[in-house]
């Protein structure tokens, strides 16, 4: 495989600071293979659509990847609050990238994340994120009283599921959707026997994203290593 190093950019997660990426450079007939990605996956990096990559920062390591041990988590306190909260929602798995997902998307990123890189949400730019030829995608829907809600984007690796991005109607925020899909994700991941769900990067220092960190155990990669965090339930 070979890699190449983008030019440094706006970073995506904290103000006023410059990303550079190390990134993943397709042979001639596809991406990479879902064992290699696996592997990839392994090693820290993550994709977006088509592209690989991992975070390559001369002067800053706050982005690090995060997985959870599928057979060791057990939810906490405040996260079993959660799954009683929601337990008139019914979770179904679908392999298929469904028109309606986007209206759903377009909400989301128009309301929430009308400052980021993503907006405004447009049918290509959703088509390119979340899509692969090379890839077995699983789609977790979040139905309430037969209106879907919520949709999890799921990449499924010989070893491991990977999640790629939820997102759900904006009006549902209250209910802790974001650690919902976690939570079924990793039930998810138990049923089809494998071994981590990846959860992207964790930035500590960008709050939006510390609902992540909030599972345990969990391990980050750190210095090209592992490292396992334990935590008391709460």
């Amino acid at each position: 495989m070979k890699f190449g190093i983008t030019d440094r950019f706006e970073c995506s997660y904290l103000a006023d600071q410059l990303e550079q990426l190390l990134v993943l450079v397709p042979s001639q007939n596809t991406t990479a293979t879902p064992t290699e990605y696996d592997a990839l996956l392994d090693a820290g990096f993550r994709r977006s659509g088509e592209q690989i990559y991992r975070p390559h920062c001369a002067a800053c390591d706050a982005c690090q990847s995060i997985r959870l041990p599928v057979k060791d988590f057990k939810p906490s306190k405040s996260q079993r609050r959660i799954i009683n909260k929601n337990s008139d929602i019914q979770v179904f798995a679908s392999f298929d990238n469904k028109p309606e997902y986007f209206s759903i998307y377009q909400q989301y990123i128009n309301q929430r994340h009308a400052n980021g890189s993503m907006y405004p949400a447009l049918p290509h730019q959703y088509e390119s994120f979340t899509s692969s030829d090379w890839l077995n995608v699983i789609y977790v829907e979040f139905f309430l009283n037969q209106e879907l809600i919520a949709i999890a984007v799921t990449d499924e690796l010989p070893n491991s599921l990977s999640a790629l991005y939820t997102f759900f109607k904006p009006e549902y925020e209250h209910r802790s959707l974001g650690t919902l899909a976690i939570i079924h994700q990793l039930e998810l991941a138990k049923k089809r026997d494998k071994q981590y769900l990846y959860l992207g990067y964790q930035v500590d220092a960008c709050q939006k994203m510390n609902y992540k960190a909030n599972f345990h155990p969990h391990e980050r990669f750190i210095e090209h290593k592992w490292h396992l965090i334990k935590k008391n339930s709460r």
